[in-house]
């Protein structure tokens, strides 16, 4: 017993008891003194909400199995923000991959000025702008740009002459003790992808300076995580990642993917959210000692069945949308079908649109472009809304006379463009659509040797021969220019243009079809293509 009261006096002297502390082991109060701790940062993210201010039905499809919600509307996104918000006891980061003032009637008949009130009510952090964002010219997008409450950022957008920023190239803030960096890049190939006259007098750099701005939120700003969010696509999001280094998740927009599952590239996630304001993505992110430790990525769905829709944002949605339902509500048609475009190949809504521009036309082709927005048309009245979600912008139809040899070589470059296996090849949307005219393909082919088959009004293409084609006109491009098919014969621009082609069409009740009708089938590729992230 003494020599039990001995070694306590010992120990006590020693200071291994007292004070509270509990028998340890030799160094371990040391140890638990200076481990490090643990903070948790969370990101929520939207990408391409296409000015689709209200809810609206919305294809969903898993496992080979498609269903039909209500989903999206900017009071629905407000709710899940919020949701999460009271979650994490307001420690959120909300960031937007761009493509936000086009895609809707209000938007169009405003220059994107209804969105500005309910984006504002988000509370979003920060946005990139998407190769949409300069429908309106440059002008208009510096002026919504000061209407935001939160800053855009784009490390190489730059006014031509100056050859100055137009935005800030990162943004630093400090999120649940965590210090973080979004540096900001936007699509390039924005002048030879939009309409030309779009982006006059702006000038677009490409990546080159990103890993030194990379090196300077780390170096400089003392940023512990650093996010690259940008409006270039997944495919070429992913090429990034791999010569950008230091970049923890690489948030991505523009190509309306869902990304169930993160795409690991060289250590860093890429990630993309869906579109419309369907899906709200969710990352969150564990840091110690200044590294992250952890990952976690969620893409929610927002249907009216999980989440319900702010009531102050829903007024302003109200608000923003009055002035214009009059303009917009008018039937100019009827569909007795679903109409859905979300296929990367063929889909029945734009099968209707390229009928109807040939029509129109009165041409042997028509086509159009592959275009990514317009949310599902359910049976029952198609308004004048819809035209503008199916075709948000009004372009004059163009006709002219193309070789059977153009006709190949467009098709070759167009499936380069959508299927190359290098991803900085990839260029624009889908596949255009075609009418009147059939095509077969391998998309794992190399360039230049894909098409298989090319037929109009089903006799096989002659190279020598000349073909009557009916496409839209883009501001800016040469007379003799197509849809991108250059030196058209006997071009001529019609007093046209898509909308009123569309309801030129339905008007003549044209029975619709919700079945693809092999218009263009790549016999390599799944009957419908729901993505350009193939296996290579």
């Amino acid at each position: 017993m003494m020599r039990l009261f001995s070694l306590l006096g010992a120990l006590f002297a020693l200071g291994g008891l007292g004070s509270g502390c509990a028998l340890t082991r030799p160094g371990s109060l040391d140890a638990r003194a200076h481990t490090p701790r643990r903070e948790q940062l969370t990101v929520l993210f939207v990408a391409d909400l296409h000015a689709q201010l209200r809810a609206h039905p919305e294809l969903f499809w898993r496992d080979g199995q498609e269903r039909i919600e209500e989903a999206g509307g900017f009071a629905r996104v407000a709710a899940a923000i919020q949701r999460i918000r009271a979650e994490r006891g307001g420690d959120v980061l909300v960031l937007d991959a761009g493509d936000t003032l086009q895609g809707s009637g209000a938007a169009a008949l405003t220059e994107g000025r209804a969105l500005i009130e309910p984006l504002n009510a988000l509370g979003l952090d920060g946005a990139v702008p998407g190769n949409w964002e300069v429908v309106y010219g440059p002008e208009v997008l510096r002026q919504r740009a000061r209407e935001l409450k939160h800053p855009l950022i784009a490390a190489n957008l730059r006014d031509a002459r100056s050859g100055e920023r137009l935005f800030p190239p990162y943004l630093v803030k400090e999120v649940g003790g965590v210090k973080v960096a979004v540096v900001g890049f936007t699509d390039p190939d924005v002048p030879r992808r939009q309409p030309p006259g779009y982006s006059q007098g702006l000038r677009y750099d490409g990546p080159e300076a990103l890993p030194a701005l990379v090196r300077e939120v780390r170096e400089r700003e003392g940023a512990q995580v650093v996010l690259l969010m940008t409006h270039v696509g997944l495919a070429k999001a992913v090429g990034l990642a791999a010569r950008v280094p230091g970049v923890d998740v690489h948030l991505s927009g523009d190509t309306h993917e869902r990304t169930e599952v993160p795409i690991e590239q060289a250590g860093s996630w890429v990630v993309e959210p869906g579109a419309f304001g369907s899906f709200l993505g969710r990352l969150d992110l564990w840091v110690e000692a200044g590294k992250v430790v952890d990952r976690r990525w969620e893409l929610i769905e927002l249907t009216a069945s999980r989440f319900p829709e702010d009531p102050e944002v829903a007024r302003l949605v109200d608000a923003a949308l009055a002035p214009h339902e009059e303009a917009l509500a008018p039937a100019v048609g009827h569909t007795g079908v679903t109409l859905a475009r979300y296929a990367v190949v063929e889909n029945p809504l734009d099968n209707v649109l390229a009928d109807a521009i040939r029509a129109a036309g009165g041409t042997q082709i028509g086509l159009s472009n592959g275009f990514r927005f317009g949310t599902p048309l359910l049976p029952g009245p198609v308004r004048e809304a819809d035209l503008w979600n199916v075709f948000p912008i009004v372009n004059k139809l163009k006709t002219g006379k193309v070789s059977g040899r153009q006709l190949r070589a467009f098709w070759e470059q167009e499936l380069e463009n959508v299927f190359a296996k290098d991803p900085e090849k990839r260029f624009g949307g889908w596949l255009p659509r075609p009418s009147g005219m059939t095509l077969r393909f391998r998309a794992g082919a190399p360039k230049g040797q894909r098409l298989l088959a090319l037929e109009v009004g089903g006799e096989p293409v002659d190279d020598a021969r000349l073909y009557t084609v009916t496409a839209c006109e883009r501001e800016g491009d040469a007379p003799d220019m197509v849809c991108r098919i250059p030196g058209v014969q006997e071009p001529r621009v019609l007093d046209v243009d898509a909308h009123e082609a569309l309801r030129r069409f339905l008007a003549g009740k044209p029975r619709l079809h919700d079945a693809l009708e092999g218009r263009a089938v790549g016999e390599d590729l799944p009957p419908v293509l729901r993505t350009q992230q193939l296996p290579q």
